[in-house]
């Protein structure tokens, strides 16, 4: 998993200064995932794409809450998803001490909020190619562990983008090129949204891909002699 500030990008880069988005500091109680390269480079995404007054926006997979609260502190009026009680109760609390307006529910996915419809959405979810069939119920993996081709949550909000997109409305995605982002271009063209990849960073192996290199070597998903990751953030606009 990534663990790194965005430093090396292609396509629209992270760009130093002020204008890199840091989200505030959160708490996150255990086995809830603390914002890392994937959360700087998502804020980075929504400041690029002019999230601010007057957008609803939905954060799935909310964890922390640090996207919803960057958000709300952009003027988003905002409505943060994840499944974990833990983060739920991160991101209330994260809310709470921050005093800023996010409305945080616990659900799966878009089963929280059934016939609503967003301006945007954003998403980090967990997208790490793991050992096991399904997202783990519980311990820390359940933040990034997403089955054999790291696409169990990814194929999900795919399919469902559309459906809870007004039109005109935006999705930002971020995840790993081990989880085959042409796969979600794919799916999300197909489901009849203009998908373009906006954004690029590689950064060395975090321990959780470094602990499973060799399992991911084995099942081809990581060439030999790789140490360096890259992550993407995927742009869908619903006409």
């Amino acid at each position: 998993m990534t663990r790194q500030t965005p430093s090396d990008a292609s396509g629209r880069a992270a760009r130093p200064g002020a204008e890199a988005p840091r989200p505030g500091r959160v708490l996150c109680l255990p086995g809830v995932y603390r914002p890392q390269t994937d959360t700087l480079l998502l804020a980075l995404a929504m400041r690029h794409e002019g999230i601010g007054p007057g957008t609803d926006l939905l954060d799935l997979c909310t964890g922390s809450g640090a996207l919803a609260l960057h958000a709300a502190r952009l003027g988003a009026r905002v409505t943060a998803v994840d499944i974990s009680r833990r983060a739920v109760a991160s991101a209330r609390l994260n809310t709470a001490f921050a005093r800023l307006p996010v409305t945080v529910r616990r659900g799966d996915l878009l089963g929280a909020l059934p016939g609503r419809t967003f301006d945007a959405v954003v998403s980090n979810p967990p997208y790490v190619p793991a050992p096991g069939l399904s997202v783990p119920w519980h311990g820390a993996g359940r933040s990034w562990d997403a089955g054999p081709e790291g696409r169990v949550v990814l194929d999900r909000i795919c399919d469902d983008a559309f459906a809870v997109l007004r039109p005109g409305g935006l999705l930002l995605l971020v995840q790993s090129a081990l989880s085959r982002p042409e796969e979600t271009v794919g799916r999300l063209s197909a489901a009849g949204l203009d998908v373009s990849v906006t954004d690029r960073v590689t950064i060395p192996f975090g321990p959780v891909t470094r602990g499973r290199a060799a399992w991911l070597r084995a099942r081809g998903l990581l060439p030999d002699r790789l140490d360096r990751e890259e992550l993407v953030v995927i742009r869908a606009r619903k006409e």
